[in-house]
């Protein structure tokens, strides 16, 4: 009898990915199922691609690849590092590839048409098994997301999120409603998806939201509600518009307040006296705080903290007041050393050249500390930009607000003019829509 050389034999090679932090009966199953097709390699996405997917991930990625590990039948485990399957496939060249039906629709079904087309290129094909909906782990996914929007979770994972991703995006949220947007707006490009990170409770448009002007008329036990608010029904990271913190007495209490309500970061911004709107420049009296005075401010808010987790960001006016490049950057070392855990710099100026210019010569002394731009007047930068040049928080500042009252203004006019509500209806999401948006518990 001749026995042949098993090493010449090429067995058949199958790949899977997997998101979740939990594995469930029907995970093994499916993973089984794949087992029986070939030699099995399980990729497991990377921290920063489930956060920009479904959520931030409970459990890092380093001991949801050990889980997978240890599961009989995965002859190895790899990190997949996007939702698109695209590089990895053209690398591994899997004969086979598995997943569950479920993506034949809804939002992954641009991602299962990417993995066919790449597959079709060498002849790999792709299997599907029923999906398996286990209650349990549904139950168990509620209260995952549910503990993300407890105080403690959620104020450390702005933090996390920075360490992560090196540039995090915020989008303005003054109500619950607001929130949810800002929670739940997905979008798939290029084989990844893109979501919003956390939310900027905005002084102006919080006080927008209420009829008022923007000089903190609107008290801290208003603006507090506002984030209970949008606290209630979301679990993202809150960025706090503190104005200028107030007393120093004052600020200290707000960041106990806030610390203890699970806001990830105040913003406050070194002038004094009765606010006015950075937008308007020196075409009003404004006046910009001393270095000293600022930078105790700034030490007895962190000396009020309780965990290291909360964040104060110092936001440097200079820019806006024209006081010159070298005035911003002196106050910005001042700040950064004072305990500042974070810069703001802010410019009127449709061109990003100053901010850059900013960024570039902070980034020389000082590579750690945060850098954050609210890019309302140059806004032709994109975050990819940002994120290269050394910035890490960028904040989209009003946007639901100044796209809001248009659309309500012009519907208003609409129902005046036709004396019916029919030819406002194109303009009007559906009620049945904004239930969905809203969820029951």
């Amino acid at each position: 009898m001749v026995f042949k050389n098993n090493k010449n034999i090429k067995r058949t090679t199958v790949y899977m990915c997997f998101s979740s932090d939990f594995i469930h009966n029907g995970h093994i199953e499916i993973i089984k199922k794949a087992a029986e097709l070939g030699t099995l390699t399980i990729g497991v996405l990377s921290d920063e691609a489930v956060a920009s997917y479904k959520r931030f991930p409970l459990v890092p990625f380093s001991e949801r690849k050990v889980i997978y590990e240890n599961i009989s039948g995965v002859d190895r485990v790899i990190e997949q590092k996007t939702l698109s399957y695209r590089d990895v496939l053209r690398e591994l060249r899997p004969d086979i590839v598995v997943h569950g039906d479920d993506w034949q629709s809804g939002f992954q079904k641009p991602i299962r048409d990417e993995v066919a087309c790449v597959l079709a290129e060498y002849g790999g094909r792709l299997v599907e098994f029923p999906y398996t909906l286990n209650e349990g782990f549904e139950k168990i996914e509620k209260r995952a997301r549910m503990n993300l929007g407890t105080p403690d979770v959620r104020r450390g994972r702005l933090k996390k999120l920075i360490d992560m991703k090196g540039c995090v995006t915020a989008i303005e949220a003054h109500s619950g409603i607001t929130g949810l947007i800002a929670e739940n707006t997905t979008v798939l490009q290029d084989g990844k998806t893109y979501q919003f990170d956390a939310m900027w409770v905005s002084s102006l448009c919080d006080s927008t939201a209420k009829g008022k002007p923007d000089i903190e008329l609107v008290d801290m036990t208003s603006r507090f509600r506002t984030i209970d608010d949008i606290m209630e029904v979301t679990t993202k990271p809150i960025i706090f518009d503190g104005d200028t913190g107030g007393l120093t007495e004052h600020f200290v209490y707000t960041v106990k307040s806030l610390e203890r309500m699970g806001v990830s970061m105040v913003i406050i911004e070194d002038k004094t006296g009765l606010k006015k709107n950075s937008l308007f420049g020196t075409e009003v009296q404004q006046t910009q705080d001393s270095i000293d005075n600022f930078c105790e401010k700034i030490r007895a808010g962190k000396r009020a903290q309780k965990t290291k987790d909360f964040m104060i960001c110092a936001r440097i006016e200079s820019l806006i007041l024209e006081r010159g490049m070298e005035d911003a950057l002196e106050r910005a070392f001042a700040f950064s050393k004072a305990g500042a855990d974070a810069i703001m710099i802010h410019s009127r100026k449709k061109e990003p050249d100053e901010i850059f210019e900013f960024v570039e010569k902070f980034r020389i002394e000082n590579t750690s500390t945060p850098i954050v731009v609210v890019p309302t007047s140059f806004n032709t930068v994109t975050e990819q930009e940002f994120k290269e040049r050394g910035v890490n928080v960028v904040i989209y500042a009003n946007q639901l607000t100044r796209s809001g009252f248009p659309a309500m203004q012009n519907v208003a006019k609409t129902i005046l003019t036709n004396h019916r509500a029919k030819e406002a209806d194109d303009m009007c999401m559906s009620i049945k829509e904004i239930i969905n948006l809203i969820p029951e518990e």
